[in-house]
């Protein structure tokens, strides 16, 4: 996979609800089944805004168990949370077993937001990009699967989103200050994000890589690849085949290829 990306196939809409209901269904059967064994499962979700975090969060959840399956989106830290270890805030929010939590933005904040916004130190950005694969080699020997997805979103679907996101009245409490120097730190964030996939994405717990510009056709491929990594009763495979040149896993020589959006 290192050629050009090829298009991103368009889902019409009533072609696009029905692959959706035979996805929220085969996540109810895996719902039973992580309940039943006692998996424990933490989804992140990173990416620019506007590349369909809430949404693709919204939909994972829409026929599942709120008692079973929870969205973590945590506020900006507290003055005692700035002054404890980075990941304390975050931990007490890991799943315990029979559960499934999604973080809509994560701990990867500070591989982000936090070094382009100027809201951490050059320090702190290095000393985090170090201990993250500790971190997430101590999640997984406590028996947690920890899947990464970052939603890659190009500059002008990006524009294009936050202007509609602004128009929108039932929209306006996604907008925020940070919203408004999203494009005008564009390449900021470009190289914040590649460093952030070349150190931290390990065999253990490697990142995913999701072509959002066509946000439907994402949701849907999202679902596949989570499906793909649980064999449980009653399992339709044909649902859980991700299409790889939409949902695939990142490898550095991607970026050079123009896989990823610059």
């Amino acid at each position: 996979m290192t050629n050009s990306p090829p298009p991103i196939p368009k889902l019409k809409r009533k072609q696009y609800e029905r692959r959706l209901l035979e996805q929220q269904l085969e996540l109810v059967k895996l719902q039973a089944h992580m309940q039943a064994e006692g998996l424990k499962i933490a989804l992140v979700f990173e990416g620019r805004d506007a590349a369909g975090k809430d949404g693709t969060i919204k939909r994972i959840m829409m026929h599942m168990s709120p008692r079973a399956v929870r969205s973590i989106a945590l506020p900006k830290p507290s003055d005692r949370e700035r002054a404890s270890w980075y990941f304390q805030r975050y931990v007490s929010h890991l799943p315990a077993a029979g559960e499934m939590v999604l973080f809509n933005r994560s701990w990867y904040n500070r591989a982000g937001v936090e070094p382009v916004m100027g809201f951490c130190t050059p320090a702190e950005h290095e000393a985090f990009l170090e201990s993250t694969p500790e971190f997430e080699a101590m999640l997984s020997q406590a028996g947690v699967t920890l899947v990464k997805y970052w939603l890659d979103i190009g500059q002008e679907e990006q524009t294009e989103r936050l202007e509609a996101r602004r128009t929108d009245p039932l929209k306006s409490w996604k907008v925020s200050s940070i919203d408004a120097v999203a494009i005008e730190k564009f390449d900021a964030y470009t190289a914040a994000r590649d460093e952030m996939l070349r150190r931290t994405s390990l065999p253990t717990a490697p990142w995913m890589i999701v072509r959002t510009n066509r946000k439907r056709t994402a949701r849907i491929e999202i679902m596949r690849d989570l499906l793909s990594r649980f064999d449980y009763p009653g399992k339709i495979k044909a649902l859980a085949m991700p299409n790889r040149n939409v949902a695939f896993q990142f490898a550095p020589a991607l970026l050079e290829a123009g896989w990823l959006e610059r």
